[in-house]
C-alpha cells in the first residue's frame, strides 16, 4: 500500500488552530451537561424538550436510548465526569425494557409506564443504532455492553443483513414473522456506520467481515450517486427498485420523506470516507463519489431559496420541497467538510466549514436554554413541525469531535487511542 501524500492547506483552516479546539471541546461538554437529563432511573434515555427536561409523551425510544448509550460512551472515553452514568443507564434500557425477551431483537419505544410499541414493528434503523451503541460502550469498557453488542450483532445479522443483496433489508413485524417490501437508504445508511463501529470494537478475525459488509453497501451507494447525479433515491421496493414518487402526499415525514435528502447526501460522503481510510487497499474510488455528492448536496440545499440554512428536502431537478432546516444536515456539513479537508487539503473545505460553524452561532446553538434547536423554518425561527423538543445530543456532540479525530479509526476507538486533537 502507497501512503497518500498529505496536502499542506492553502488557507488558515480553523480546524488546524488550537484556539478552535478549544472552542470545540468547550461545545461537546456543554452538550453533554444538557443531554445528561435524559438517562432514566429505570434504564434507557428520555426523548428531551426543548428546555432538556424528559418529555413521557415520546415514551422511551431505542434509537434515542441507542444513541445516548452512544454519546456517553464517548464522553466518558474522553474522561468527562458523569458520563459513564449516563450511558450505563442507556444501556439498561437497551438490556432490559427496550429488549424483546420473547421475539428477539428490539422494540421501537416502550411507553412511559413500559408497554412496547407493538405496531412499529422491528426495524433496521433502531437495530443499526443498538449495534453503535454497543460497540462504542465496548471499547469505553462498560458493563455489559460486549454482551450487548455481541446480541446485536447477531440479531442483525439473522434479521436485518441480506448476504445476497450486501445490503440490509428494512422492517420485519415485532414478531419477526412477517418482512415489509419496503427498503430504505437511511437504515443502509446508519449501518454502514454502526458496522465500522463494529469493526473497530471486536477482535482483529471478526473485523474484516465487519469492514467488508460496509463496503458492499457503500459500493451500491456509488452506483446510485452515478445513476442520479448526485441525488440519492431514499425509498426502494422488495427487489431494491427505485420508488422516487414515494410520500409525495406527506414529503416531511420524520424517517421517509419524498424527494432527495441533501443531508443524507453530505453524511453518506463522509461515511465513505471514513470507509476509505478504513480499508485503504481498495476504497480509493470513494473519493470522487464523496465530493460529488457533497457538492450536488451544497448546491441543491444550502440557501437554496435565498435564505442561509440547509433545506430538508428538495425533489428530483434540485427544486426545494421541504424548506425547514434541521440542525442534524448543519452537522453533517460542518462533519463532511472537515473530512474533506482532512483528506484532499482543499482551501475550499475550510472555508465552508467555518462559515457552517457561523452559521450554527447565529441560528442554532441555543445559548439560553441549552442545547441546539433541531429545527427552524424557512427564515431560520425556532420551529417544530418536525422535530419538536431537542431529542438528543448525537447529531451536534459528533459535530464538535469529527474535526478533531482522524479518519479512520472510528470515534470510539480513535478516542481510546488518545487520538484527539
Amino acid at each position: 500500500m502507497t501512503a497518500r501524500p498529505a496536502l499542506a492547506p492553502a488557507s488558515p483552516a480553523w480546524a488546524d488552530l488550537p484556539t478552535h479546539r478549544v472552542w470545540l471541546d468547550g461545545e461537546c461538554r456543554r452538550l453533554l451537561a444538557f443531554g445528561a437529563a435524559a438517562a432514566l432511573p429505570g434504564g434507557g434515555a428520555a426523548y428531551l424538550d426543548a428546555d432538556g427536561r424528559p418529555a413521557p409523551e415520546f415514551g422511551v425510544q431505542t434509537w434515542i436510548t441507542a444513541r445516548t448509550a452512544h454519546s456517553y460512551s464517548l464522553g466518558h472515553l474522553m474522561g468527562i465526569p458523569g458520563s459513564a452514568d449516563v450511558a450505563d443507564a442507556a444501556l439498561a434500557g437497551l438490556r432490559g425494557p427496550l429488549r424483546d425477551a420473547e421475539h428477539g431483537g428490539w422494540f421501537h419505544a416502550v411507553s412511559s409506564d413500559g408497554v412496547p410499541d407493538l405496531a412499529s414493528g422491528k426495524s433496521c434503523y433502531d437495530h443499526a443504532f443498538v449495534m453503535l451503541a454497543a460497540a462504542s460502550a465496548t471499547v469505553a469498557g462498560r458493563p455489559g455492553a460486549a454482551a450487548l453488542l455481541d446480541d446485536a450483532t447477531s440479531v442483525y445479522l439473522e434479521r436485518f443483513w441480506d448476504e445476497a443483496a450486501g445490503r440490509p433489508v428494512d422492517t420485519w413485524d415485532v414478531t419477526f414473522t412477517r418482512l415489509d417490501d419496503y427498503r430504505g437508504l437511511n437504515a443502509t445508511m446508519h449501518s454502514v456506520e454502526a458496522m465500522l463501529a463494529v469493526a473497530d470494537a471486536v477482535p482483529d478475525a471478526d473485523a474484516a467481515a465487519w469492514r467488508a459488509r460496509a463496503a458492499s453497501a457503500a459500493a451500491w451507494v456509488v452506483r446510485l450517486a452515478q445513476e442520479h447525479g448526485g441525488r440519492l433515491p431514499e425509498h426502494f421496493g422488495p427487489t431494491w427498485e427505485p420508488e422516487l414518487e414515494l410520500n409525495a402526499d406527506r414529503p416531511g415525514d420524520q424517517f421517509k420523506p419524498y424527494g432527495a435528502t441533501p443531508g443524507h447526501g453530505l453524511e453518506w460522503a463522509r461515511l465513505l470516507l471514513h470507509l476509505e481510510a478504513a480499508t485503504p487497499d481498495g476504497a480509493d474510488a470513494l473519493l470522487p463519489t464523496a465530493v460529488g455528492l457533497f457538492d450536488r448536496a451544497v448546491a441543491d440545499g444550502w440557501s437554496a431559496d435565498g435564505a442561509g440554512g440547509f433545506v430538508y428536502t428538495t425533489d428530483w431537478s434540485g427544486v426545494p420541497v421541504v424548506r425547514t432546516r434541521m440542525h442534524w444536515v448543519v452537522c453533517e456539513a460542518i462533519g463532511t467538510a472537515a473530512t474533506l479537508h482532512e483528506r484532499t487539503g482543499e482551501a475550499r473545505y475550510a472555508d465552508l466549514y467555518a462559515g457552517w460553524w457561523d452559521y450554527a452561532e447565529r441560528y442554532l446553538i441555543d445559548r439560553k436554554r441549552g442545547s441546539w434547536h433541531h429545527e427552524l423554518d424557512e427564515q431560520n425561527r425556532p420551529a417544530a413541525t418536525v422535530w419538536p423538543g431537542k431529542p438528543d445530543v448525537y447529531h451536534a456532540m459528533q459535530a464538535t469531535l469529527i474535526p478533531r479525530l482522524p479518519l479512520a479509526p472510528t470515534l470510539a476507538r480513535a478516542l481510546k487511542e488518545g487520538l484527539l486533537r
